[in-house]
């Protein structure tokens, strides 16, 4: 029993060092260029947790600056066991970056709908012949995962990166969004010059149901504004008491969103997202924009995936080694569901003007 106190007190140290490293790196995206570099970081390895990310993030940039890894930035990460399976292995002497993994539980009921008629099960026990069985993240676990310099071995396959010219969209990216605008039952116009919007570059209206996009910019400008107000008609539905908050954490999440889907697709909108969100999450009153990051970090991530997941064009690669087929915890899952799709706005709710006024 000595021994099984004794490795709960571990687990709950190191849980506690995870928790002191993420509040950190949370504590430094004060800024809106740190903001971007975490979003972009984010994009490359959109597989994991957002706050996994910044842990394997924060604890990359030391192991860099101390001389174990010959990149600032990762690439690939993976666990001990996943890199032997790739015929690699973790060099002697290379410490992992420590990131939560979830614990697990299996809960049966025999009325869903209720939530109060879900019991846990054994680890053993079976599940009664008219019992709905669902797992569901229970806690969190210490875990371990090394760079791809980290290890050595067998070549890991190069994987293609876009290639766009300035200014340039990638192939199909318009089109798709516009599906998807569309889809949640809005059309979308393209206008001539901001002036016909109010002076944005782009526009939300609930009441007519249509996204406005100017068309006197560079195609990347206009793709990123369809983004931000695709990111508002899924996340800011005036009819959700959730969306009814500061429209600067509302601007902050929906411009995000924009930057996490541009680079995913090897876009760079930073100079234009970067002073738009240290603008706004600094707007937010009696509220650090520290506080802002935590609370939107994980809506962006998942927000983002529910587009990227619906996107039949060519992406960056996400953090998983190529050749991996990685089991995703639920905590770190993404789907469409992660995103869910808003009951359509009534007709009587008001405009959201985004990218600009």
């Amino acid at each position: 029993m000595a021994v099984t106190e004794e490795a709960r007190a571990a687990r709950d140290a190191k849980l506690d060092e995870l928790h002191e490293r993420l509040t950190g790196a949370v504590e430094t995206l004060v800024s809106g260029e740190d903001w971007a570099r975490a979003l972009e970081f984010a994009a490359r390895f959109r597989s994991r947790s957002f706050n996994n990310t910044l842990l394997i993030w924060v604890q990359h940039e030391a192991a860099f600056e101390a001389g174990r890894v010959p990149n600032p930035v990762p690439s690939f990460v993976a666990g001990y066991r996943q890199w032997q399976q790739l015929g690699r292995q973790v060099q002697k002497g290379q410490p992992g970056y420590m990131i939560f993994a979830p614990v697990t539980g299996r809960f049966a009921s025999s009325n869903p709908a209720d939530p109060s008629s879900w019991r846990r099960l054994g680890p053993r026990e079976k599940h009664k012949v008219n019992e709905v069985v669902r797992t569901r993240m229970v806690g969190a676990r210490p875990a371990y995962v090394w760079d791809v310099t980290q290890t050595e071995g067998d070549p890991i396959p190069e994987t293609p990166a876009p290639k766009l010219l300035d200014g340039e969209a990638p192939a199909g990216l318009w089109d798709g969004l516009v599906a998807q605008v569309e889809a949640l039952g809005f059309e979308v116009v393209r206008v001539a010059d901001a002036g016909q919007i109010g002076g944005a570059d782009g526009l939300t209206d609930y009441t007519t149901r249509q996204v406005s996009v100017r068309t006197d910019v560079t195609e990347v400008n206009q793709v990123a504004t369809l983004v931000h107000e695709l990111a508002h008609v899924l996340m800011h539905d005036p009819k959700d008491e959730e969306a009814r908050q500061h429209r600067g954490i509302r601007e902050v999440e929906a411009e995000s969103v924009a930057l996490m889907i541009g680079a995913a697709h090897g876009m760079d909108t930073s100079g234009y997202t970067i002073p738009y969100v240290a603008g706004w999450a600094s707007s937010v009153k009696d509220t650090e924009p520290a506080e802002v990051i935590k609370a939107t970090g994980e809506r962006v991530r998942k927000t983002a995936l529910g587009i990227l997941d619906q996107l039949d064009t060519f992406q960056v690669a996400n953090g998983t080694p190529p050749g991996l087929t990685r089991d995703v915890p639920a905590s770190e899952a993404s789907s469409r569901s992660a995103a869910p799709l808003p009951e359509r706005p009534s007709a009587g709710a008001p405009a959201l003007a985004g990218r600009g006024l």
